[in-house]
């Protein structure tokens, strides 16, 4: 097992364009490192340039002490887990998992006992005898995850591995995934579009957009302090307000009320964004005047929509009849839970922790 390291790594498409734009990344040994981001962002072609599917542009990837950017992928000492399982229809279970040991010409003992070991940590050990077409989805992708496991590979590469399962078995194939990653101890990327997915698995997050990384950290470090509003709009569900407001003497106004907060180096007047997530809301006696156009009704709790300073907002509540739509009410925000943005550049504003 190794670390992996990524240095300015760029990938250039014919004409020009440019789909990782200097990515620099440090996966310690043994952490599982999740990739996030929406379509596009160059998340994939970050894992496929690991992988050595994309060749690199410029820039360095590193695996323990060895720069691979010229080994063939059959020599990079990883293991891949696509999106759509890439099983062999007419193999069995059994065949499926040691079909690449049988390449690399793996002694048959060391074959059977991988494959036992492999197909009891992922509860195959009853369907070793069948095809592809007589298992689930989820089933599917364990086999998918074994073929992975044997190798015992430096590093284990996921491609959105999730995304063609039904929601209750992305639930509980994610915490597999996590557990058998923890026990084995292999160093992990793991891309996903799905926030949910990055915030439950990972010990280190990395949120990209645009082929560039915005934010690294962990999920609570980036779920509490976004550096961007990038950050802070995309990872969170439902997403975080963002709302315009100006800098007073003690905090920022939004529309009629004064939030009390630090603004260290932003002088009174200035224009700023600010970022509050709906859980961060309280009814209150005074405080922001809000409307409540539409309620949604989640079961434990409720989100109640509408419009405060020309914007979305959205707050969520405990359940219960009240407040109805059409209601008009005042909002708090918790103590230190107000975020301050660029309305520029988008970056986080200094605030103490």
């Amino acid at each position: 097992m190794a670390g992996l390291a990524l240095e300015q790594l760029r990938k250039t498409y014919a004409g020009g364009v440019e789909a990782v734009r200097g990515v620099s990344l440090d996966v310690p040994d043994g952490a599982f490192c999740v990739l996030v981001g929406p379509s596009g962002c160059g998340k994939s072609t970050v894992l496929r340039m690991i992988a050595g599917l994309e060749t690199v542009t410029s820039g360095a990837i590193t695996i323990g002490s060895r720069t691979v950017n010229e080994v063939e992928p059959a020599d990079r000492d990883i293991a891949m887990v696509f999106q759509n399982y890439a099983l062999y229809p007419h193999m069995r279970v059994y065949d499926n998992l040691a079909y690449g040991l049988r390449n690399r010409g793996t002694p048959r003992p060391e074959i059977e006992t991988r494959v036992r070991e492999a197909a009891r940590m992922l509860g195959l050990e009853t369907m070793l005898d069948r095809y592809p077409r007589q298992l689930s989805g989820g089933q599917r992708q364990r086999v998918a995850m074994g073929r992975a496991i044997v190798r015992k590979p430096q590093v284990f590469l996921f491609d959105e591995p999730l995304s063609n399962l039904d929601a209750k078995l992305r639930v509980q194939m994610r915490v597999e995934i996590r557990r058998l990653q923890r026990s084995l101890g292999v160093t992990t990327v793991y891309v996903t579009h799905d926030q949910v997915e990055a915030m439950t698995m990972a010990d280190r997050l990395v949120v990209m957009n645009g082929g560039r990384i915005e934010q690294v950290g962990t999920p609570i470090e980036i779920y509490r302090r976004p550096a961007t509003r990038y950050v802070a709009t995309f990872m969170g569900s439902p997403p975080m307000n963002i709302l315009p407001a100006e800098v007073v003497p003690g905090g920022v106004r939004i529309e009629d009320a004064t939030i009390p907060v630090a603004t260290p180096g932003l002088a009174p007047g200035a224009a700023v964004e600010a970022g509050i997530r709906p859980e961060d809301l309280r009814l209150a006696p005074e405080g922001l005047a809000f409307g409540v156009a539409f309620v949604e009704e989640l079961g434990a709790t409720r989100l109640l929509h509408g419009r405060l300073g020309g914007a979305e907002l959205v707050v969520q509540v405990p359940a219960g009849p009240e407040p109805a739509e059409g209601a008009a009410i005042r909002l708090a925000v918790a103590p230190g839970a107000l975020h301050l943005f660029d309305p520029g550049t988008g970056q986080r504003l200094g605030m103490p922790g």
